[in-house]
């Protein structure tokens, strides 16, 4: 569908942000005859969001911006029960503490994105326990498990994927899509609320949603979803081989975080800039054609507009730099990621591969014998001839810091205390 009415479906399709809608012309209408709310649901299973969520986040940040009111849900109430999309195994139950704690720690990474308050598109932060957490079981059954279809509910995709792969779904497991609808029902009662986006592997879970709320409220509900990514080379995107590429920098530093879109293939940039950056599209064709080595300027500035995003000018900054005096100048930049060891642990010794793992250069003490036995562990610049190297404050500098390198573009210094 072409010649949108509203600013919203006419930028997230030329972004090539939608996979599905369930009634592209009609929200079009709806959109360009006054302010509008959606949500994205956000469960709390770790205490921070990853570049996986990114494109959801951007989803609710362009709704805002195109004059709507967007709603960030937290799962406090699902967490307690665990979305069964895409595994084979039964999520592993965290405690209430566990949850709250993770709850607070999300919330931070939506401050850069959105803008929260009380005018008619601030946004909103919601949590689903505050209705969840008080719904009496037999009520619940008669007032909403009678509108759901056990025949329907086994062909989505989140409860037939695990069985057609003869992996076990819990009972518990298997209310998630009956309470995510809830949510959709009650976010249109409380908010009026009529548009929840996710990702496309959601879409059953969301139209359910929708259906609920033409069953219970008589309401007019749309479902919206984005693409799942991948890179041009098929892989997964948000992982490296140290591990997820998270949004809070307790979990991964700017500096590795801007590193990660530098590193973006050639093929993915003029996408990635369309996704995740609020670059104008004239000025992401520009970047997009540019050729041979001048692709590298474009990708520094996509490290550097998604970083801006996700912590501020300043660590965008600060990455920038860094990088620039580490790879141009070929300086040690004192703004990288930095590890604090006791000077008496380094007079023992470590072996290269346990030193590298807790640098964070590798996801297991494995991958990080590998990486040093096929060339790409440095220290101080040099390669490390063996991953059985001990690491000792004999390699210390004079201010007392030595390198450690994987490969050409990342690097932790390490540092005696």
């Amino acid at each position: 569908m072409t010649g949108f009415k509203s600013d919203f479906m006419r930028i997230v399709h030329e972004r090539g942000m939608v996979h599905q809608c369930s009634d592209t012309a009609r929200l079009d209408e709806l959109l360009a005859s006054g302010i509008r709310t959606a949500y994205i649901g956000f469960d709390c299973t770790a205490d921070s969001l990853h570049v996986g969520h990114l494109l959801q986040i951007m989803l609710l940040r362009w709704w805002q911006k195109c004059g709507h009111k967007p709603i960030a849900l937290m799962g406090g109430g699902t967490t307690k029960v665990g979305d069964p999309s895409g595994r084979d195994e039964t999520r592993q139950l965290l405690t209430v503490e566990q949850i709250n704690a993770n709850m607070a720690s999300i919330k931070r990474s939506f401050s850069n994105y959105l803008v929260f308050g009380n005018g008619p598109t601030d946004a909103v932060m919601a949590n689903n326990a505050d209705w969840l957490d008080t719904l009496l079981y037999i009520p619940l059954l008669r007032d909403v498990g009678r509108h759901f279809s056990v025949n329907r509910m086994l062909t989505m995709d989140s409860v037939r994927l695990r069985l057609e792969r003869d992996q076990p779904l819990s009972f518990l497991e298997f209310n998630y899509m009956i309470l995510q609808s809830y949510d959709f029902v009650e976010l249109y009662k409380r908010h009026n609320c009529i548009v929840q986006m996710g990702g496309s592997d959601q879409w059953g879970n969301i139209i359910m949603g929708a259906d609920l709320g033409r069953r219970m409220a008589n309401a007019e509900l749309f479902a919206l979803t984005s693409p799942l990514l991948a890179t041009a080379s098929g892989a997964k995107m948000g992982k490296t081989a140290a591990g997820a590429v998270w949004l809070s920098p307790d979990r991964l530093s700017p500096y590795d975080f801007w590193q990660y879109w530098r590193n973006t293939e050639d093929a993915d940039v003029g996408r990635f800039l369309r996704l995740f950056t609020d670059l104008p599209l004239d000025e992401i064709a520009r970047l997009e054609g540019l050729q041979g080595q001048e692709i590298n300027d474009a990708k520094k500035v996509l490290a550097t507009e998604v970083t801006r995003l996700a912590h501020g000018d300043q660590a965008a900054e600060q990455a920038a730099e860094t990088a620039r005096r580490t790879f141009e100048e070929g300086g040690r930049a004192d703004t990288l990621p930095t590890l604090d060891l006791s000077r008496a642990r380094l007079a023992t010794g470590i072996p290269a591969f346990d030193l590298f793992h807790e640098a964070g250069l590798a996801a297991s003490r494995n991958e990080a014998r590998k990486l040093i036995k096929g060339g790409g562990g440095r220290l101080n610049d040099m390669p490390i001839a063996s991953d059985t190297v001990v690491i000792s404050d004999s390699d210390l500098d004079a201010s007392g810091t030595l390198k450690l390198s994987a490969g050409r573009k990342r690097h932790v210094l390490v540092r005696a205390v």
